[in-house]
Order: structure tokens, then C-alpha cells, then sequence
């Protein structure tokens, strides 16, 4: 009887521990998420400040035109190259809140 209790007492435990591990995981991932979402929106920012700089000094209708143009190419690629890159980090996050469902199901087996 007793052994069958420590038996239950370290199942309990060790699925304890994975649990712990697992929130620790994902609430690393989500905050290298926002540091990655915090970078690009200091980047995104600093670009604009700079541009509007340069439109500040123009002399010609169109060198504001050239100006914007490359502000608005930049910011376009800027963005998709971003949201694949957080694209891919979410893919992550969801492959490893998965793995222990798919650890469970193969034990069951």
C-alpha cells in the first residue's frame, strides 16, 4: 500500500515539474515575441523620424516624392520581412505547446 502511494506521490511530482517547465518555455517565448515586437517598432519609428527630417529640407516637389517613395519601399519591406520572422516564432510557440499533448498520447499508447 505504501509504495503504491509514493508511486502516485512521484507521478504527481514529475508531472508537476513538466508543468512548471512548459509555462517557464512558453512565457520565454512570448516575451522574446515582444522584445522582437518592441525592436521593430523602434526601428519603424526612428525610420519615420528620419524621413520626415529629410522632408523637412527639400527643396523640390520632387525630391519629396523620391523621399516618400523609398520611406514607403522600406517600410512595406521592413514589415513583411517582420511579420515573417513573427510568424515563425508563433509556428515555434505552438510546435512546443504541443509536444507535451503529443508526449501524453504516446504514452497512452
Amino acid at each position: 500500500m505504501i509504495k503504491n502511494f509514493e508511486d502516485v506521490q512521484k507521478m504527481s511530482q514529475t508531472n508537476v515539474d513538466q508543468a512548471m517547465k512548459f509555462w517557464g518555455d512558453l512565457a520565454k517565448n512570448w516575451q522574446s515575441v515582444a522584445t522582437q515586437m518592441t525592436d521593430y517598432s523602434k526601428r519603424s519609428f526612428e525610420d519615420g523620424t528620419q524621413t520626415f527630417e529629410k522632408l523637412l529640407t527639400v527643396k523640390t516637389v520632387e525630391q519629396a516624392l523620391e523621399i516618400q517613395t523609398s520611406f514607403a519601399k522600406r517600410a512595406y519591406d521592413e514589415y513583411m520581412r517582420e511579420m515573417n520572422k513573427i510568424g515563425g516564432m508563433y509556428t515555434e510557440i505552438a510546435k512546443e505547446a504541443y509536444k507535451p499533448v503529443e508526449k501524453a498520447f504516446q504514452q497512452v499508447r
